[in-house]
């Protein structure tokens, strides 16, 4: 008979495995850590190296939490190493202090209108869409007032939107075209792919133009307005009829924005 020393001794039990709901919610709980790392490492984004001292996970971990991200739209690349807020979350952002916006916005459209004699807006962005919070009617004897304050319509095809909507980053940017791209045919025939072009172009100019699309027979410039931190806030434009918005006049009009938001929002809005 053996020895009792001689028995095999039990094999260690395996570890019981994680159920498929508790490492769903694990994988949920490292996304969402890693998404908010991000959000609130600002407009720069962070590198891997950076999330990942910031959440307490492994390079491959947050490089596989990444690309479920990044497909889903909710983070984008910035540049080469970065990472940033994507399309998804840009879509859903809402224009904080509105109200104080239209009020610091006011004086700037007076002087401009005031300099050229056709009415100006202000516009913020909400989502996709831009939000008309504020104008400024003229004194010349015919006025587009193509909007009104509170008008809510596809961010780009007004002026004051488009130059905004150029003033972004090249995801959210995008993103907003794509997101509006059902209902831009409303719009004067507008298609995302001519919004892309009137992007581009704005973006080469500095400036924002746009006729026959918001209304016919109405032709705009705009600008967008930053803010404090550098990011684009806002935007203003001034409408009038096709036949008093020559290329030269154009220029003028711009100029007179530039200079009221220089003298009134050195710092930005």
């Amino acid at each position: 008979m053996a020895s009792p020393s001689s028995k095999l001794s039990p094999k260690p039990s395996a570890a019981p495995a994680e159920p498929a709901d508790q490492a769903g919610s694990r994988t949920l709980r490292r996304g969402l850590q890693v998404l908010d790392a991000v959000l609130q490492g600002g407009r720069e984004g962070l590198r891997v190296i950076d999330l990942c001292r910031a959440v307490g996970l492994e390079r491959a971990t947050v490089y596989r939490l990444l690309a479920t991200l990044l497909e889903a739209g909710y983070l984008a690349p910035r540049g080469r190493f970065r990472y940033g807020a994507g399309p998804r979350l840009a879509l859903h952002a809402q224009p904080p202090l509105s109200s104080d916006f239209a009020a610091r916005l006011q004086p700037v459209l007076a002087r401009v209108s005031q300099a050229c004699g056709d009415a100006a807006f202000a516009i913020v962005r909400e989502g996709a869409a831009s939000h008309c919070i504020a104008r400024q009617v003229g004194t010349h004897p015919v006025q587009m007032l193509v909007i009104q304050v509170g008008t809510r319509q596809p961010l780009g095809v007004g002026a004051a939107g488009l130059a905004l909507l150029a003033a972004l980053p090249e995801e959210e940017a995008a993103g907003a075209i794509a997101a509006n791209a059902p209902v831009l045919g409303r719009y004067g025939g507008m298609t995302p792919e001519r919004m892309g072009i009137l992007v581009r172009a704005t973006r080469e100019r500095g400036w924002a133009v746009i006729g026959n699309h918001a209304t016919e027979g109405v032709l705009a410039v705009g600008m967008a307005v930053m803010g404090h931190d550098g990011a684009p806030a806002a935007g203003i434009s001034v409408a009038s009829t096709m036949e008093r918005m020559p290329l030269a006049r154009q220029k003028l009009i711009v100029r007179s924005m530039r200079e009221a938001l220089a003298a009134l929002l050195p710092e930005g809005l």
